[in-house]
């Protein structure tokens, strides 16, 4: 069964630039994984400093694959203090 989430994170005010950079950057590596098959980002058009990611994985074993990416931990790192929340806020979907 896929994986499929919706990462959301607002970039603090000063900040957009780089945390565009960082997800932009961190999107093409995300995209050549195995098991990722969507990994699209979007910002709000009447709020640019928000972003969703949504992500869908082949399955629970390529989003754990996904989350043991070597890249991941140093992305998140570096957006953290970029973004207004404490982490990415992540909501797991189901489709009906």
């Amino acid at each position: 069964m896929k994986k499929t989430l919706l990462a959301e994170f607002t970039a603090r005010e000063g900040a957009e630039g780089e945390v565009s950079r960082l997800i932009r950057e961190y999107a093409l590596k995300v995209r050549e994984e195995e098991g990722n098959l969507v990994f699209d980002v979007y910002t709000k058009e009447s709020a640019p400093r928000a972003y969703w990611i949504f992500e869908v994985y082949r399955d629970e074993d390529a989003f754990q694959a996904h989350l043991k990416a070597p890249y991941g931990g140093p992305f998140n790192a570096a957006l953290t203090p970029l973004i207004e929340e404490d982490a990415s806020v992540l909501t797991f979907l189901a489709p009906l």
